[in-house]
């Protein structure tokens, strides 16, 4: 399917304290369909809820952090739900998205749900620390840091067909060691409807 709409990444101006997205999470979002319901899980202040709803997808921002969600208020086409994604139940047993963005952000015990919340044909998105990261500041913590191809078995696992996948080494937007996946869900026919590689935007 086409793209919903161009990625234009935006820098973010000395009056918006919104970092701006992640070039990992345009490059693979473009490969959504028009009008998507995506998921931005642990969403912060919405650095790509923002950006996800600008080029035409019903967002649905997760966070515990009732301050942050309150900064999303005002953003069309996106909804907000507070909930402590670590200290109890699920919070969207029954639902299914077409996208779901994670950055910056690991609880292990919740990668086995975000396979369950793909819609089939969905697309996962995910980038986050690894271990090595402890050299350049936080997170430092084992818990908060993935193992090397963690990602990649987490996909495997859970029987998500893998886009692309990177670790290692980053610069930008400051030294860091990261892990990033773009996997989806196979359709229930079986077929294989993402463009692959001829249709994917040039890695920025």
């Amino acid at each position: 399917m086409p793209p919903a709409n161009p990625v234009v990444p935006v820098s973010p101006s000395s009056s918006d304290p919104v970092a701006a997205p992640s070039a990992w999470v345009c490059r693979f979002a473009a490969t959504l369909p028009a009008a998507s319901a995506v998921l931005d899980l642990a969403c912060g202040r919405g650095r790509h809820g923002r950006w996800l709803a600008a080029q035409g997808h019903r967002v649905l921002a997760v966070d515990r952090d009732g301050e942050a969600l309150a900064s999303l208020a005002d953003v069309a086409g996106l909804t907000t739900l507070q909930a402590d994604l670590e200290g109890g139940d699920w919070p969207l047993a029954g639902r299914q998205f077409g996208g779901i963005v994670v950055t910056h952000y690991l609880h292990r015990p919740l990668l086995p749900y975000l396979a369950e919340c793909l819609l089939p044909g969905g697309l996962l998105i995910y980038e986050t620390f690894m271990a090595g990261n402890e050299r350049f500041g936080k997170p430092s913590r084992p818990d908060f840091l993935l193992q090397p191809g963690e990602l990649l078995d987490f996909a495997r696992q859970q029987g998500l067909q893998v886009l692309a996948y990177e670790a290692g080494e980053v610069a930008r937007p400051k030294p860091a060691m990261m892990q990033r996946l773009a996997a989806f869900k196979a359709p229930q026919d079986g077929l294989v409807s993402w463009p692959l590689a001829e249709g994917l935007p040039a890695a920025v």
